[in-house]
């Protein structure tokens, strides 16, 4: 067991002759309890210092341990959230290249459908104007017989007699023949009307049916004047 400063200070010598001299002896043990007594301060203060360095050593050691396994948590979570990451990238991309190769197909189909149906009206407007030419060619071959069926009934002889020069005394005969040519002027537009109605004439031949409409065509007869002159209505 290590001596205390009292212990020193307790300590009894025996007193033999041509000893050490007491005084002496006294005064020295009194300098060594007193280099004892700040060795023994300085060590417990060393201890007590020895004792906390040691307390945060144990502190830093556990939080460095915690520390450790906080970082393998955390680089396990995030391998996890990489892991996880790279699937939902992954499924987003087939999703997305699914959604692109769809909407690819419908465009696709959608752009076939309307050349198909373009195609198809083509060949109907074809097929319809085609029949439009041809009802507009028997239309005109109708009409060319009608209009040289008229100017025949004006280039008859019976005008030819009723116009004679100074002919006043056949007023009823004309009157008759305008009759006759009013009668066959509407019959001639009714049987025009109707052939456009049936027909459907295409909008390149309505010229030639303005032309061939008999209420565009200003109907003229002469009559004889007194004096012998004509004079037209």
């Amino acid at each position: 067991m290590a001596l205390t400063p009292l212990d020193i200070h307790n300590k009894e010598f025996h007193v033999r002759l041509r000893g050490y001299d007491q005084d002496e002896v006294n005064d020295f043990l009194d300098q060594i309890i007193k280099d004892y007594e700040i060795a023994l301060k300085q060590n417990e203060k060393l201890q007590s210092e020895l004792d906390q360095s040691l307390e945060k050593l144990k502190y830093f050691n556990d939080l460095k341990d915690s520390l450790n396994q906080s970082i393998i948590v955390a680089q396990e979570a995030a391998d996890k959230v990489k892991a996880n990451s790279q699937k939902e990238a992954e499924i987003i991309n087939k999703e997305a290249q699914k959604q692109g190769q769809d909407i690819i197909e419908q465009a696709n189909d959608k752009a076939k459908n309307i050349v198909e149906e373009a195609s198809a009206k083509a060949k109907r407007l074809a097929v319809e104007t085609d029949d439009l030419r041809k009802q507009a060619r028997i239309f005109r071959q109708k009409l060319q017989v009608m209009m040289e069926s008229q100017l025949e009934v004006v280039k008859g002889s019976e005008w030819d007699d009723i116009l004679k020069r100074g002919d006043t005394s056949n007023y009823s005969a004309i009157q008759d023949a305008i009759r006759r040519d009013e009668t066959l002027d509407n019959d001639s537009a009714k049987e025009v009307k109707s052939i456009a109605n049936e027909e459907s004439v295409a909008p390149e031949t309505k010229a030639d049916e303005e032309q061939a409409d008999p209420q565009s065509v200003e109907t003229v007869v002469v009559f004889p004047s007194n004096d012998g002159e004509h004079f037209a209505k």
